[in-house]
């Protein structure tokens, strides 16, 4: 069924499990002007404070929607450290991506959190589009956009990627040596869990699942773009949650479907 979008190092990192841990009552991002989802998000720009700028970019014809974060009584005069913040697979910068990059901020860092090309706020038909590819080359374009943007040491650009921007980070810095620190939270190697499943548990099925994401693609020239995971977050219920295995499973689906929901985070991908 063809779906249209909706648009609706870093020692410092200890602060993971201190903030990603500390409240578990739901943030409505309705609330927050940059609707932001996680506690203690930006709400104004004050001075003397972390301040927060939403901008766009271009970014290989596509506008790339992002948000970037400024340390307290940032002066553009002066240099400052940079990171670049990946978001996890079905993520968007409202959520953990930009709670890491507001928490880094505060530590005195320019940070940038992007939504990926044909995710989110960003552009690129067919929404929600999660090639390997794509989300390198955003990586190098938040770095492209910060070696522009005022008062950044381009020396000192580091990029900090979490689960499935994880292991888009490392690919990234394989080539990209403007980057010169990296770190990752709960990395997920995207493309190694594709080619022979989690754990090497589906590399007798490589050859059978090429032929699928051939089809898949034929079926995509022809306007039938087939999703994965093709879950309603918003219909979500606690006994559905409860009754889901015990770790990443259990926690992702409360906390992108219950306590840190935004419209623009969503499951459902495409993958070929």
């Amino acid at each position: 069924m063809k779906k249209s979008c909706k648009k609706t190092l870093l020692s410092i990192l200890f602060i993971s499990t201190l903030f990603l841990g500390a409240n578990a009552m739901a943030a409505d991002y309705k609330q927050n002007p940059f609707t932001l989802t996680y506690d203690g998000a930006s709400t104004e720009n004050v001075q003397g404070k972390v301040n927060i700028q939403p901008v766009k970019y271009q970014l290989n014809g596509l506008t790339i929607a992002a948000n970037v974060y400024t340390p307290a009584n940032f002066d553009p005069r002066k240099k400052y450290p940079a990171i670049v913040v990946a978001h996890p697979n079905g993520g968007v910068k409202e959520q953990v991506a930009g709670l890491y990059a507001q928490k880094l901020a505060e530590q005195g860092y320019i940070t940038i959190a992007a939504d990926a090309s044909y995710q989110g706020a960003s552009g690129g038909e067919p929404c929600q589009t999660d090639k390997p590819f794509n989300r390198i080359n955003d990586i190098h374009g938040m770095v492209d956009f910060l070696e522009g943007y005022q008062g950044v040491d381009t020396s000192r650009i580091g990029a900090l990627g979490i689960c499935g921007g994880g292991g888009y980070t490392f690919a990234t810095a394989q080539s990209d040596k403007r980057i010169k620190s990296i770190a990752t939270v709960s990395l997920f190697n995207t493309g190694l869990v594709r080619r022979n499943g989690m754990n090497d548990s589906a590399v007798a099925t490589i050859q059978e699942r090429l032929k699928q994401a051939a089809q898949a693609r034929t079926l995509e020239s022809k306007g039938d773009v087939q999703y994965s995971a093709n879950a309603d977050l918003t219909k979500i219920t606690d006994e559905q949650i409860a009754k889901m295995p015990a770790g990443s499973y259990r926690d992702g689906a409360e906390y992108y479907g219950k306590t840190r929901f935004h419209p623009n985070s969503t499951p459902a991908v495409y993958w070929t």
